[in-house]
């Protein structure tokens, strides 16, 4: 299995590596990249690990048929998550806002949650990533759903919804990448 490391790059640009098609696994760490809109070329990833996503769409991502576990970390200044919607394989998702922002009540405030609720994801962390009705009812036609953390809802909401949907508050584990030597 092929995997891509980028941690920190200070390059404005990510590109397509010499084979792209053969890599089932990336992380992309605190990259100084103005935009990830090649990553939609990376079509057989199945796991991705983004820290700070550069664009204002998740429209790349969309675009990843493949992909099963997706943790994506400072996403802020997105506000759909319908490109999302296309991911049927998706199994493991994790949004989250920067830990740093936690102290200062920082939230990236996003249209919808529906898309997510249209998919078969048994797994699910919202992390400081919400509708401006901090309301978790869009999700609850996601009947696969197992486990749910969320982080920045009332937690009103949470015991709602948790109670609702019978789902316990298991962490998703990090995915594991093979990385060659």
């Amino acid at each position: 299995m092929k995997h891509l490391e980028r941690l920190r790059c200070k390059d404005k640009y990510f590109d397509v590596v010499d084979g792209y098609k053969e890599i089932k696994t990336a992380r992309i760490w605190h990259c100084k990249y103005k935009s990830l809109g090649i990553l939609s070329k990376y079509e057989n990833i199945k796991k991705l690990v983004i820290a700070t996503y550069p664009d204002d769409d998740l429209e790349p991502i969309g675009e990843l048929q493949a992909l099963e576990h997706l943790r994506i970390i400072h996403l802020p200044k997105v506000r759909s998550l319908e490109p999302l919607g296309a991911l049927m394989k998706l199994k493991y998702l994790s949004l989250e806002t920067l830990p740093s922002w936690d102290s200062s009540g920082k939230v990236t405030i996003v249209d919808s949650l529906a898309p997510i609720g249209r998919l078969n994801i048994e797994k699910l962390q919202l992390f400081g990533v919400r509708p401006e009705s901090k309301e978790l009812s869009e999700l609850e036609n996601c009947k696969s759903l197992i486990s749910g953390r969320f982080h920045k809802y009332p937690k009103k909401e949470i015991e709602r919804f948790v109670l609702k949907m019978g789902i316990n508050d298991d962490w998703i584990p990090d995915p594991v990448f093979e990385i060659e030597l």
